[in-house]
């Protein structure tokens, strides 16, 4: 609170320094330099973000995609987008299958009779409605499990642990969140007869992470998350030696027939030419929460961003489109659906938020050859908010990531991943654990971004073969 206190009263004489690796006055100017850190610094007042996402989360709750519940919050945000004033708002709607969370038990039947606490993984396959009855199979992470012997893994239900940790930059989703992607089509290709893993997660709660996993050929064995807390009770139970079994009933289901869909909306642009800048963040969540930091944050902070520079009175260069990205949960349908929709579009810049709500800490960026001067506007607009510049080699986070891909620049807000896995796919996932100063600071720190990007007189469209 105290550095966030520091850094408003710094702002009004910050926003003039010019660093030494500044771009040359030729492509900037002192007005632009005010105007965009009156936009920053009012951003740090908003209130546009909370309102959206108290609203998403209390009118519509968990927003499963491909469900009635999603329909209803892609209405829902085609409304809120109109009456903020932005155009063109629609919805891009795409088939997708569509699963739905069934009962889910678990018991310890022997040596030592307990429940257990635990979520279906999204794409889970079925266990018959009485469950299955089977010896637990024990492996320490994925490698493991690669390595097993399927003879071993054959009929049992197939347990994998794991040891991951918070990092303020979430590095360790990547790796440890491969235990929940890939051991479940590992263990039915292996003729498991279920899979249960310790939650991906950093927390210490007996509220169980779910997630989708992806059985690809394999057949679509019942497959679930324990709570931290459960997870480490079997492995507790699990060194006193003895054979374990296991009761279990997960009663999920699959149709193929489901719609999904991307809203979107604009901020106009003056110049066609200059490209698309793109925005956003996902609509639908998981079903445990209400999905506020995942992602109800990421699209209340990047439309809130928007606002600013629509209500600013000044048209931006480029035009800003919103999208609020549908099924991204279960294997980024949206994202996809938007790149093979608009990827002949040109697009100058993506951008996405989807790592909760706390506060920005370091961006990254990729920009073509002669953008250079965008990158040190962007250090200098954010330094009064605490933000550091970061890597050159920017990804887009998951809906964008695939435009990125093609080439599209890129440019990545980091936010404090500190506590996001000790919440996300959780039931914790609530509108109570969005703390508002670090909300506005998001706010602030976009609104600075696309005030930059948006109006950068470099060109931000790469050219194939150049840069």
């Amino acid at each position: 609170m105290k550095h966030i206190t520091l850094f408003v009263a710094m702002l009004p004489t910050l926003a003039l320094i010019v660093p030494a690796n500044a771009a040359p006055a030729s492509v900037r100017t002192p007005t632009a330099d005010l105007h965009i850190g009156k936009l920053r610094d009012a951003a740090l007042n908003d209130t546009v973000a909370y309102d959206i996402v108290e609203g998403l989360t209390t009118e519509i709750g968990q927003r499963l995609a491909a469900t009635d519940a999603e329909a209803r919050a892609r209405v829902w945000a085609v409304i809120k987008l109109k009456s903020l004033g932005f155009s063109n708002v629609h919805i891009e709607p795409f088939a997708m299958p569509v699963w739905v969370r069934g009962a889910e038990t678990a018991e310890i039947v022997s040596p030592f009779p307990q429940k257990l606490v635990l979520a279906a993984l999204g794409n889970s396959g079925a266990t018959p409605a009485e469950g299955i009855t089977a010896q637990i199979v024990a492996f320490d992470g994925l490698a493991a499990l690669q390595a097993a012997n399927p003879a071993k893994v054959r009929g049992k239900i197939v347990y994998v642990t794991h040891h991951m940790a918070a990092t303020q930059d979430g590095s360790g989703y990547g790796f440890f969140g491969d235990v929940r992607r890939k051991s479940p089509a590992i263990a039915a290709q292996m003729g498991a007869a279920a899979i249960v893993i310790r939650s991906i997660g950093t927390d210490t709660s007996r509220a169980p992470h779910t997630g989708a996993t992806n059985f690809g050929t394999n057949p679509a064995i019942p497959a679930a998350a324990l709570s931290v807390v459960d997870a480490e009770q079997l492995d507790r139970i699990l060194k006193r030696g003895k054979p374990v079994i296991m009761k279990l009933i997960l009663t999920p289901q699959l149709s193929p027939n489901g719609q999904s869909g991307n809203v979107v909306a604009e901020v106009p642009g003056r110049d066609p030419a200059a490209g698309v800048v793109l925005i956003g963040g996902h609509l639908d969540s998981w079903d445990l929460g209400t999905g506020a930091i995942d992602d109800g944050a990421g699209v209340a902070i990047s439309t809130a961003a928007a606002k600013y520079i629509l209500d600013s009175g000044v048209k931006p260069r480029r035009t800003i489109r919103i999208v609020w990205f549908g099924a991204e949960e279960p294997g980024l349908f949206g994202g996809l659906a938007y790149r093979d929709k608009h990827k002949d579009e040109p697009h100058a810049l993506a951008s996405e938020s989807d790592f909760g709500a706390d506060r920005i800490w370091k961006f990254d960026t990729k920009l073509p050859i002669g953008a250079e001067a965008v990158r040190n506007r962007l250090t200098e607009a954010l330094a009064p908010l605490g933000i550091e510049p970061g890597n050159t080699d920017a990804r887009g986070d998951s809906d964008v990531g695939p435009l990125v891909a093609l080439g599209v620049s890129g440019v990545d807000m980091n936010q404090d991943g500190t506590r996001y896995f000790d919440l996300h796919h959780t039931p914790e996932d609530t509108l109570d654990k969005i703390d508002p100063v670090q909300l506005r600071q998001n706010v602030s720190a976009w609104t600075a971004m696309l005030a930059i990007t948006a109006n950068a007189p470099e060109n931000l469209i790469k050219t194939p073969g150049l840069n």
